[in-house]
């Protein structure tokens, strides 16, 4: 029985995990494969294992891989999955169990490379330049989180150890849950207005697709930055490079894509005052080491005859 692992970028799945106890012909795919060739690749396989959102397993991708019998996720959901589908077809979807600390880290990372300018200033030192910025102070500054799931606690508590003032908003917010965890519950239109940093996570679906849009960027200060580690598709990528391209913010540190890998020739790339990643938010040795684990844990139990951590 053939196995295959996707998206493993880093060509790191086969040592986190021991994939050779499973008895499978295990197969690691390390650049990310679309179409044709990703239908070639998956022909025979009984078993794929999935990287996060990276590759989407529609009802017409699921058609044309009739020798699938498990589907492994990282992570607890994957939004580009047909569970449906899946089901229709017999096959088993599973996923995995993973760490909010990464991602929390992630974020900060990206908040003070962008109102520090660290990035800006480690290219001009390289190039022989010194001090051609100025950056932002954190402390007494204000940060807007849109979404206060764990994430946004998480993030919400090290502003406070930053001495940051914070705001909270998102479609259904218990205010009395962010008021406990010293946040300020606002207004959509008042948390981009105030905020001299905005920080997105949410979870993306057809309620939060686009959320962040040009209404909300234009209401942000010109002073601000935005900073997205939840997934692309929650800010609009076309308002937020118009609002960088003309400075009607000062910047962003942009984690996730729309589509990912991100294209060579995608605009972002070439938009000013920008700390991009290649989404490096669930990217850890400890998180690896988990992802992978579980996967191999959701196989033996599929093969058993007794899955667990079934997503459909």
């Amino acid at each position: 029985m053939r196995a295959v692992v996707l998206d493993d970028y880093q060509r790191c799945a086969a040592r986190f995990a021991s994939w050779d106890d499973l008895g499978l012909d295990v197969a690691y795919v390390h650049d990310h494969l679309r179409g044709e060739d990703l239908v070639a690749r998956l022909a025979d396989a009984a078993v794929v294992v999935a990287m996060r959102e990276r590759t989407p397993f529609d009802a017409a991708l699921l058609a044309q891989i009739p020798s699938l019998r498990l589907l492994v996720s990282t992570g607890a959901r994957n939004a580009s999955i047909d569970l449906d589908a899946a089901r229709d077809r017999g096959i088993v979807v599973c996923g995995t169990r993973s760490l909010t600390t990464p991602t929390v880290e992630q974020t900060w990372a990206l908040i003070l490379a962008v109102m520090r300018r660290v990035t800006l200033e480690d290219r001009s030192m390289r190039s022989g330049g010194w001090q051609t910025t100025t950056g932002a102070d954190l402390a007494g500054a204000t940060l807007g989180l849109v979404g206060l799931g764990r994430l946004g606690k998480a993030v919400a508590r090290i502003g406070l150890a930053f001495d940051i003032r914070v705001l909270a908003w998102s479609q259904n917010l218990d205010q009395g849950v962010a008021r406990e965890v010293g946040v300020e519950p606002t207004t959509k239109e008042e948390l981009f207005a105030r905020s001299d940093v905005v920080s997105v996570h949410l979870v993306l679906s057809d309620r939060t697709k686009g959320i962040v849009g040009d209404a909300a960027l234009r209401a942000t200060k010109p002073t601000a930055c935005l900073v997205n580690t939840s997934r692309g598709p929650v800010v609009d990528t076309r308002a937020l490079i118009a609002a960088l391209n003309e400075s009607r913010i000062a910047g962003a540190g942009i984690d996730v894509h729309d589509v990912e890998p991100l294209a060579q020739n995608d605009p972002l790339r070439s938009t000013p005052n920008t700390v991009l990643t290649p989404h490096l938010g669930y990217v850890t040795e400890a998180n690896y080491r988990l992802f992978y684990g579980d996967a191999v844990e959701d196989i033996r139990a599929w093969m058993d005859g007794s899955p667990i951590r079934v997503l459909a």
